[in-house]
């Protein structure tokens, strides 16, 4: 049996799996605490050595990483215009694995340009303009960051007319670059492929050794990209086996919606002053989280009419967040996790998705839709430890509440999806095996869908 190692440098845990290259098996898994305050490569070899006990061939296995240690890759986005451009770059940015720090519209200034070195960005993703369209202000903005000598990476994916002038105006200046092509093209289509392509070149090439996590030259040569990148790629191999999936992800900090849909044809563009639906999204909501961000949950299910408002929960949650390695230790407390979890899962679905709403104007009555149509989802899958964690009733409780209130109230959220956790949390080796190992990306994938189903 010929194996392949897949690894996940945390920002909190490093994850590792063995998997038969062939069918895809799971042979063995790991974790270990990061070790980012030495060096992450100790909390690899500490799996490894764990991996090597259930099985001798892995001190032989190819080995293939993802990282979101030392605080992820963190993305600033340049635009012209708030609503295409500006946003356009946002979602390009979070579907290459990216947490979006700053989003600059109307091109970029000397001020504005200050502001965004206060964000402290790894990756500018700068764009402007649809091909054939207005070209200054991406120029304008190439020129401030070339006087104000920018010394972090960039990636010019706007008018492809100006992609010459803006090489050589950022390459006088020794301001790292590559370039992309352009993410709207024309108004109401939405071309992400490239930029996303040419970001994680820029991750590889500058972020992982910029930040210092090791002094060992392996640890460059096994990441393969950011960790949400490569989740977002698992998604869309599960979906190649099941049809529309969406994956939520109930984090400490965060809760992230991953989705793969195809389509209907009255989605792919909702109006020339939006940018158009794509078939791949992710979406992070940084205020949803288990630990640090569990205060605002629970002033974001008041707001959504989700739970009443409740001085217990807030205190509890005030007790998460100063303490982020909490561990509920009795019933109440573990009543109270859910009860968050809940929260974070369904308010982050109804912000990935849209919704659908009658309106009444000039020609009468009109159902009016917003986002990302997920009612016809086949397969949702949850992550996280609040899920992984606890009992199979418990994470269906979770993930059966996210369709409280939908039909009555427009949210286009999955409504007859089958459920079921990513149990051994290996959607992030799918990910990384899809293109080297397709199959046993395929095999791992159905493992996802065969652990932990709970029905819905």
């Amino acid at each position: 049996m010929s194996l392949v190692v897949a690894v996940d440098f945390g920002s909190t845990f490093t994850k590792a799996v063995a998997v038969d290259a062939g069918s895809g098996e799971l042979v063995a898994r790991a974790e270990h605490r990061t070790t980012i305050e030495t060096d992450v490569m100790q909390g690899w070899l500490a799996c490894r050595a764990a991996l090597e006990q259930t099985d001798r061939g892995v001190a032989k296995a190819e080995v293939l990483a993802c990282s979101s240690a030392g605080g992820g890759l963190r993305i600033g986005v340049v635009g012209n215009e708030e609503l295409v451009t500006a946003e356009a770059g946002r979602r390009v940015a979070l579907s290459s694995g990216g947490r979006v720090v700053a989003v600059v519209s109307g091109g970029l200034t000397a001020t504005t340009q200050k502001e965004l070195r206060k964000d402290r960005p790894d990756v500018v993703l700068l764009l402007g303009g649809t091909n054939g369209g207005n070209s200054a202000v991406l120029r304008k903005a190439a020129e401030t960051l070339a006087k104000y000598r920018w010394r972090k990476p960039v990636v010019v994916a706007g008018n492809n007319d100006a992609r010459t002038e803006v090489h050589e105006i950022l390459s006088s200046a020794a301001v790292p670059h590559v370039l992309a092509d352009n993410v709207v093209p024309e108004i109401g289509v939405f071309a992400p492929d490239s930029a996303r392509a040419a970001i994680r070149e820029m991750f590889l090439e500058h972020v992982i050794g910029g930040k210092n996590l090791s002094r060992d030259p392996g640890f460059a040569r096994m990441v393969r990209a950011a960790t949400p990148d490569v989740v977002l790629r698992g998604v869309e191999v599960l979906a190649g086996l099941h049809g529309d999936v969406a994956v939520v992800d109930i984090g400490g900090a965060t809760t992230d919606v991953h989705s793969v849909i195809e389509l209907d044809p009255e989605d792919a563009n909702l109006g020339r002053e939006v940018v158009a639906t794509h078939p791949v999204t992710r979406t992070v909501e940084g205020d949803l989280g288990m630990r640090w961000s569990a205060v605002p949950v629970v002033a974001a299910g008041v707001e959504a009419g989700l739970m009443p408002d409740d001085d217990h929960l807030r205190t509890a949650a005030a007790r998460r967040h100063d303490d982020p390695s909490y561990l509920p230790g009795s019933d109440t407390e573990k009543a109270y996790d859910e009860r968050l979890a809940s929260v974070a899962a369904t308010v982050a679905l109804r912000r990935h998705a849209g919704r659908q709403r009658i309106v009444f104007g000039p020609g009468g009555r009109v159902i009016e839709r917003s986002g990302k149509d997920l009612r016809e989802v086949d397969l949702l899958v949850g992550s996280g430890g609040v899920l992984r964690h606890n009992p199979p009733e418990v994470a269906a409780r979770i993930l059966g509440s996210i369709g409280t209130n939908a039909q009555e109230e427009g949210w286009l959220v999955p409504q007859r999806a089958e459920v079921c956790v990513d149990k051994d949390y290996v959607l992030a080796a799918v990910g990384l095996l899809a293109d080297e190992e397709p199959k046993a990306a395929e095999g791992l994938a159905a493992h996802i869908h065969g652990t932990g189903a709970t029905g819905h």
